[in-house]
């Protein structure tokens, strides 16, 4: 009895925080290598993130990104020049109620729509960090009035994670099909058009590159990357992810303070992907 050959990875479609960066936001010199191997591999290698487009820009040199950006879990999909392909926001008569429900519950809210972050409290929690994080500062509003159309996405912030989760799943409840609704971290919950989301991702660059969902291979650490687990022949979750999220994968690497995404890249897609064109040349 012979065994199953895998499909060759010709995409890795990958998870920034928690997956290619570490905790403190630095982009390692061997995940950088791993990119280049892939490349020298002739291996397409594309970013998906909850951050905004300008909030991933750091990333284009060091990586020589060629792909498509997938900003806002897929909300808003840009060149690399940060061009327009595509985007995807929240029905501007929803929006209210979802700002109702996130304060209602006790979480922080914040607005993205178009290139602007918008807050109410530069002080809340988290928001230094993200400023850090994606490189640039929020706007201060006195209020989100006037500011409901055109949303790519909204996130409830709080450092009650166990609230964040059960939220997330209220959300589900009370919109059902009309949002997706997803942990990027622990503390954020992510609120985006139903089809705002990572495994839409997936079946956006399938398209683009002419290449099966089963050639892909993806890697992430957080709930809102288990709907592109699922559409990819190769799932990898970071090693410090939760349980339900390693289990929703096929394999596990280390986590992002041990070059988790490096090693996943070595392991289980460059090594692969040779032994499986050696065998093909030998058959």
């Amino acid at each position: 009895m012979t065994s199953a050959r895998r499909e060759p990875v010709r995409l890795l479609l990958a998870d920034v925080d928690g997956t290619l960066v570490t905790k403190d936001k630095v982009l390692t010199q061997r995940s950088i290598e791993a990119v280049r191997e892939l490349r020298d591999a002739e291996t397409l290698f594309a970013l998906t993130s909850g951050r905004p487009p300008r909030g991933m820009q750091m990333l284009i040199e060091p990586l020589s990104l060629s792909t498509p950006i997938s900003a806002f879990n897929g909300g808003l999909v840009t060149e690399p020049d940060m061009t327009v392909l595509e985007q995807k926001v929240i029905p501007d008569e929803l929006v209210p109620a979802i700002i109702a429900m996130l304060e209602s519950a006790g979480l922080d809210v914040w607005i993205y729509s178009g290139a602007e972050w918008l807050v109410r409290d530069l002080q809340a929690p988290h928001i230094a960090r993200e400023s850090f994080t994606v490189q640039f500062d929020p706007t201060l509003v006195e209020s989100f009035d006037g500011h409901t159309e055109d949303v790519a996405k909204l996130v409830g912030v709080s450092d009650d994670h166990d609230l964040v989760a059960s939220v997330a799943r209220a959300a589900h409840d009370e919109f059902g099909d009309h949002i997706s609704a997803a942990r990027s971290q622990p503390y954020y919950l992510d609120v985006t058009h139903p089809g705002a989301n990572k495994g839409e991702v997936v079946k956006f660059l399938s398209a683009r590159y002419d290449i099966p969902e089963e050639q892909i291979a993806t890697i992430g650490d957080m709930p809102n990357d288990v709907l592109m687990f699922a559409r990819s022949g190769l799932s990898i979750a970071m090693g410090q992810s939760d349980r339900e999220v390693q289990r929703a994968a096929r394999r596990v690497t280390g986590s992002n303070e041990e070059d988790g995404f490096a090693n996943a890249v070595e392991r289980f897609i460059l090594r692969v992907n040779d032994t499986a064109t050696l065998t093909a040349e030998r058959s």
